[in-house]
């Protein structure tokens, strides 16, 4: 089973690489998402929410 998530924000901090004990690359950030929405009384209203996200991929580590 293939668990698929799209996030689309803006980057906390440069990402940090890591390498575990057999010497895998690991590379971690933090994502931040934004929404925005009208309340019952029409003032804009928003919240952020930020996403720790963590890469073992090989491909993928190579456009972070």
């Amino acid at each position: 089973m293939l668990n698929k998530v799209i996030l689309k924000g803006n980057v906390g901090r440069a990402p940090k690489v890591f390498l575990t004990q057999e010497g895998k690359k690991i590379v971690s950030f933090s994502l931040a998402t934004k929404i925005s929405w009208k309340d019952k009384s029409g003032e804009w209203q928003s919240t952020t929410d930020w996403h720790r996200v963590t890469v073992f991929r090989k491909s993928t580590m190579r456009w972070i």
